[in-house]
């Protein structure tokens, strides 16, 4: 299966967060890819990336950054393709305010989704969410995942109520 999602991120220490996304992806069965790409120290790969990642099949691209955080914005402005952000708190982040507010505050024009502070899980949900508008196969696993949310919350209503 094609890869419909690139996972990318600013550094190789990022993976720690950034595998969630990685992980809920294949529980729902959605082809993804997973590199390192730095807008600061590798600016020309993340160049190609963006450029690149229509071609090759992405529909969507999860990139998650600690620190200035530009790598979502910065392949958001190359790509027409969604770009879901991930603030990373990184060991030289500013408790990942940095990083929120570099994802977070795009100009217009420049859109990137943005999740909660190392929630790559929830980028994942999203993506995939995105693919389930054109794919009934994710759009049943999505279902099916919900639906196991709700069942664990009812289990837990009904052990702590006695």
């Amino acid at each position: 299966m094609n890869p419909q999602i690139g996972i990318i991120m600013g550094s190789k220490s990022d993976l720690g967060v950034m595998q969630d996304a990685a992980d809920i992806l294949n529980e729902l069965g959605v082809a993804y890819e997973i590199t390192v790409v730095s807008a600061h120290r590798t600016p020309d790969r993340m160049f190609n990336y963006a450029k690149e990642a229509a071609g090759r099949g992405i529909k969507v691209i999860i990139a998650g950054a600690g620190g200035a955080a530009h790598l979502p914005g910065m392949v958001a402005s190359l790509t027409h393709l969604p770009v879901i952000g991930v603030p990373v708190k990184s060991s030289n982040s500013i408790d990942g305010w940095d990083s929120i507010l570099s994802i977070l505050q795009m100009p217009n024009g420049i859109p990137v989704a943005t999740v909660a502070l190392n929630a790559a899980k929830n980028a994942g949900l999203l993506a995939a969410q995105i693919i389930a508008t054109a794919n009934e196969t994710v759009t049943n696993n999505l279902i099916a995942y919900k639906q196991e949310l709700a069942k664990k919350v009812e289990e837990s209503a009904r052990e702590m109520e006695g």
